[in-house]
């Protein structure tokens, strides 16, 4: 009986009680990023909505016209549309579970944009070859004018806003998203200057040639964005 009794006291010191439960850690995410991270957010939705009505207006024009440096430039639009779709993804990543866990993401969504842009270039220059072989013109197009001349200040504005806050943030992805929104104005500039010659001079060889001079900005960008060299500063 006393040893029954010394069983039931050692026990009911705690020996046979259940060990706590103990939860997984939840992931830590730093509230001093947020507020910036909620910025390059509506930079990023900013860019999906002007990026649609550059692709779709480009686009439409360049084969319209024939023109393959509104194409180029309707493509490179697409390719920034999937870029900033793919910073909206690994922003949201860093929101729900923390800085630490969008390393991946970042190096994802360099690697797309690189290998776009690369696609892009064979494009441009298998195109171009092709035309300039062919002596194929185009016609000229307002509506592809008219896009290409607001792109560039709205490309300076994006692409300076997401520079200080890659810096801010550390990103190297939104970082190469800023050298796309930069190479977007230049090949707004490249395109204006090509439409504005073939209205005033009507050379049926400035597209192609105009098309070829955005193929070194295209490479540089995208050998960048493949190995984040661009992105040195933010690592």
């Amino acid at each position: 009986m006393a040893q029954v009794e010394k069983i039931a006291q050692t026990c009911g010191d705690g020996c046979c009680a259940p060990p706590p439960l103990v939860l997984p850690a939840r992931p830590k995410v730093d509230l001093d990023r947020t507020p910036l991270i909620r910025q390059a957010f509506r930079l990023e939705w900013l860019t999906i909505g002007w990026m649609v009505v550059e692709a779709v207006v480009a686009l439409a024009a360049g084969i319209a016209a024939g023109s393959l440096v509104l194409v180029a430039f309707g493509l490179d639009s697409v390719i920034e549309l999937v870029s900033a779709g793919v910073l909206v993804w690994r922003l949201s990543v860093e929101l729900r579970n923390g800085e630490a866990f969008s390393e991946n993401a970042e190096r994802i969504a360099s690697r797309i944009g690189g290998a776009l842009l690369f696609t892009l270039a064979a494009y441009v220059v298998v195109a171009a070859g092709w035309n300039l072989w062919w002596q194929l013109g185009e016609e000229f197009s307002w509506p592809g004018l008219v896009v290409t001349l607001l792109a560039i200040p709205a490309m300076r504005y994006l692409a300076r806003r997401k520079l200080d806050l890659a810096e801010k943030l550390g990103s190297r992805a939104l970082r190469a998203d800023a050298i796309e929104a930069i190479t977007c104005g230049w090949l707004s500039f490249v395109a204006v200057v090509s439409l504005t010659a073939q209205a005033l001079f009507g050379f049926w060889w400035i597209d192609s040639v105009g098309s070829l001079a955005i193929v070194w900005l295209l490479v540089k960008e995208g050998r960048e964005a493949w190995t984040g060299e661009c992105c040195a500063a933010c690592a």
